[in-house]
């Protein structure tokens, strides 16, 4: 559910976010943070420091592959070269030699109507249709519905437009997006009749070089302490779905910087709605690190008593401060098994999508101040504007929303 009380360290980073995001709009900015607008404005009148980035240059459209005239016009000049050395050129290995080109990929019958579409005028339908062994009826048959198929190419191109756009920053977009969730956003408010196949997207961002920011490796983090407190495990690799603020998973990720050090990033993610409900950078990962998640959540949702929280065996979530935070907010301690990272899939998971989609395939961030800005907004964007496969492709806030609306409605009828 949405914030009513904000923090001044919340408020002078939105301000910060703000004035750091080249071409950013206090639109844009209020809704990635899921405040209004009118709130950020004040913030940045009051905390500002009037030195907004300067606009930025959209990123460049997508490069496509060689167009299909471009492809012809390139074919056929090899071709006018080839008849100007070779004057008694034997027609049926000069035909084989180009029809070749067409076979090396794609659906191999198209490409042969293709080659003889491109070819007829010098060798003439019939000769062609022989030597590649195609029939002249469904040749032409191919050839009465390009009309039809020019239609749905352009459709495509309209298509793959409106997903640049879903996948443009600038636009409050984002690069990591795959089909599931471009078509969850192109379906959103769009009555039956008029939505577009999850099949039909995925194969429109493949042909036109469109596809999501795909996962690093992953850099093992946890320290186990054997000698640590050991708890039971609760959630038992059961992350499905449901009421919100009863389950929680967090872990522990490094974040690294251009000059060698490292930030840690630690998270407190419900597993009922998906929403991070708390987390904390730091410089080191010291037991405050993880107590600061935790009670970020507490803060979030005004209490936890009788949830359950849910780790890997890392020292800090193994230690006795740490248990006495949990037992101080009556919080239930579970843990996975040892070196078994499928226990806490879901919060590793998490850790990764994170550093996927902010360093975009680079190696580290160019400093702690750039690192902990992109991590501020990336973390509140995730629960205001991220769509999330576990919950029908909507937001945790939105799911929330939801879910208090519901059960609401059920305590009325029931009363």
């Amino acid at each position: 559910m949405a914030r009513k009380n904000y923090t001044d360290e919340f408020r002078q980073r939105a301000v910060d976010l703000y004035e750091s995001t080249p071409g950013a709009t206090l639109k844009a900015i209020a809704a990635d943070l899921g405040i209004s607008r009118g709130a950020l404005k004040e913030w940045v009148d009051k905390l500002g420091s009037g030195t907004a980035a300067a606009g930025s240059v959209s990123p460049p459209v997508s490069v496509r592959s060689e167009s299909q005239a471009a492809r012809i016009i390139r074919l056929e000049a090899e071709l006018a070269v080839s008849r100007a050395e070779q004057v008694k050129l034997e027609t049926e290995r000069d035909i084989l030699r180009q029809a070749a080109k067409y076979f090396a990929g794609g659906d191999e019958l198209v490409n042969r109507f293709q080659f003889v579409e491109d070819h007829k005028d010098a060798y003439g339908v019939k000769r062609l249709c022989e030597v590649i062994e195609i029939a002249r009826s469904s040749f032409y048959a191919w050839l009465a519905a390009a009309p039809g198929r020019a239609a749905r190419a352009a459709d495509d191109a309209r298509l793959a437009a409106r997903i640049r756009v879903l996948q443009d920053p600038a636009q409050g977009g984002d690069r990591a997006y795959g089909a599931p969730r471009i078509t969850a956003d192109l379906n959103d408010g769009v009555p039956a009749a008029g939505r577009v196949n999850h099949k039909r997207v995925a194969r429109v961002m493949r042909e036109h070089a469109l596809a999501g920011i795909r996962l690093r490796r992953r850099v093992k983090t946890t320290i186990p302490d054997q000698s640590g407190r050991k708890f039971p495990d609760l959630i038992g690799r059961d992350f499905s779905t449901g009421e919100p603020n009863r389950r929680y998973v967090g872990d522990i990720t490094y974040l690294p910087i251009a000059d060698g050090s490292n930030l840690y990033l630690a998270t407190c993610i419900d597993l009922g709605s998906r929403k991070l409900a708390g987390w904390q950078v730091a410089d080191h990962m010291r037991t405050e690190l993880v107590e600061g998640a935790l009670r970020g959540a507490h803060r979030d949702r005004g209490s936890l008593a009788g949830a359950v929280f849910h780790s890997d065996h890392g020292s800090v979530y193994a230690s006795k401060a740490y248990a006495a935070l949990c037992e101080q907010l009556k919080v239930t301690q579970s843990m996975g098994a040892v070196g078994t990272s499928a226990d806490n899939s879901l919060a590793e998971s998490f850790n990764a999508a994170l550093k996927r989609e902010l360093l975009q395939g680079a190696s580290a961030f160019p400093d702690q101040a750039t690192a902990y800005r992109a991590v501020f907004r990336w973390t509140n964007r995730y629960n205001t504007r991220r769509r999330h496969s576990a919950i029908g492709q909507i937001t945790p806030n939105s799911y929330e929303n939801t879910y208090a609306a519901a059960r609401s409605a059920t305590l009325t009828e029931a009363a």
